[in-house]
C-alpha cells in the first residue's frame, strides 16, 4: 500500500496503526458470547463460528510491522488505542517520520507527550469509529472536542489536532480559533465516490439514521460509534453477556454480518459514523476539498 501510494503522490502521506492491548482468552465468555448470538444467526439460515480468533494484531505485538515501517520510512506513523513500547517509538524516530498518537484525555495526552509523540489528535466524544482510549475497561470522562482540545492546548506542550464532529470549513474554523493546529474529518468524506463504503453504508449515511449515531461495543468489542441499525440495538437488549475483547468480538461481528447480507440483510454492518454525520456530502473528494477551503476562508476571515 505504501508503494502505491508513493507511485501516485510525493506528498506525504499517515500510516495508521492499532497498538491495542493483546487480547485476553476467555473460552468461556467467548462460548456465551455465541449463544447468545446463536438465535441472530439462525435467523439467516447461519450458525456462529465455533471458536472466536484475534483477526487483527496490534502492531504492540508484530515485529514484522517495525521492520517494515523502518525500511519504508513513511512521513508520517499515528497510533490508535495506545502507544507502543519506547524501544519501537525510538526506532520509528530515528527514520524521521512524524508521530502521531489519537487521545481522549488530558491523562493520555500527558503519557504521550513523555512517550515522545510528536503531536496529538483530540478525540471528542462525537467522533466515528472507534474511541481511541488506552483502557476500554478504564473510566471515560466522554469529552467532547471542542473542550477536549481547548483543554489539551493549554495543558500540554505539543500541537493538537482535533477530531469529532467536524464535517464543514466552519467546524475547522473553530477547531483553529481553539488552538487546534489542524483538524481531522472522516465522516465527512465518507460519501465521496472515490471510498470503499458499499452503497448499503452510503444509503445509511445518506438517510434518517445518520441523525441517530451510538456508541457500542458490540460490534467489535471496542466502544465505537456508529449509525444506528439493528446491531446497536442489541445493546439495548437485556440480559446481554460480557462482550469479548477487541478484536476476538469483531470476528463474531464480521461473521454475523455476511450472514445478513447474505440473505439481503444490511443491519449489521459496521457503519462508523461521527455526530456530524448529517452534513455528509456527497462529491468527489478534490470537489469537497475545494469546497472546505472555501468555507474555512469565509468562516476565518470573511466572518460570513
Amino acid at each position: 500500500m505504501i508503494c502505491q501510494i508513493r507511485e501516485q503522490t510525493a506528498a506525504p502521506f499517515n500510516v495508521n496503526l492499532f497498538a491495542h492491548k493483546a487480547p485476553e482468552i476467555d473460552q468461556a465468555r467467548d462460548r456465551a458470547w455465541l449463544t447468545w448470538l446463536k438465535p441472530l444467526f439462525a435467523e439467516f439460515n447461519a450458525v456462529p463460528p465455533g471458536s472466536l480468533h484475534s483477526i487483527y494484531r496490534s502492531f504492540n505485538d508484530d515485529p514484522d510491522m517495525l521492520d517494515m515501517l523502518v525500511h519504508m520510512k513513511p512521513p508520517v506513523i499515528s497510533f490508535h488505542f495506545g502507544l507502543p513500547s519506547p524501544e519501537k517509538i525510538s526506532a520509528l524516530k530515528a527514520t524521521g517520520a512524524v508521530l502521531l498518537v489519537t487521545v481522549t484525555s488530558l491523562e493520555e495526552a500527558r503519557a504521550a507527550e513523555t512517550a515522545g509523540m510528536n503531536a496529538i489528535v483530540a478525540q471528542g466524544i462525537e467522533a466515528g469509529g472507534h474511541r481511541g482510549i488506552f483502557d476500554p475497561a478504564g473510566h471515560d470522562d466522554a469529552l467532547g472536542t471542542f473542550a477536549l482540545t481547548r483543554l489539551l492546548v493549554r495543558k500540554c506542550r505539543i500541537p493538537v489536532i482535533a477530531a469529532g464532529g467536524i464535517m464543514d470549513g466552519a467546524g475547522m474554523a473553530a477547531a483553529l480559533a481553539l488552538g487546534a493546529v489542524a483538524a481531522q474529518m472522516g465522516t465527512a468524506f465518507i460519501l465521496c465516490p472515490e471510498t470503499d463504503a458499499d452503497e448499503a453504508y452510503r444509503k445509511a449515511l445518506a438517510g434518517p439514521a445518520a441523525f441517530h449515531t451510538r456508541m457500542t461495543d458490540l460490534v467489535s468489542g471496542r466502544p465505537a460509534r456508529c449509525l444506528s441499525n439493528r446491531f446497536t440495538s442489541l445493546s439495548d437488549s437485556v440480559g446481554i453477556p460480557p462482550v469479548p475483547d477487541y478484536p476476538i468480538a469483531y470476528d463474531a461481528g464480521k461473521t454475523l454480518n455476511k450472514a445478513a447480507r447474505n440473505c439481503g440483510e444490511s443491519g449489521f454492518g459496521a457503519y462508523w459514523a461521527g455526530q456530524g454525520a448529517p452534513l455528509a456530502r456527497a462529491m468527489p473528494v478534490g470537489q469537497l476539498m475545494d469546497k472546505l477551503k472555501e468555507e474555512l476562508h469565509r468562516a476565518r476571515y470573511l466572518k460570513t
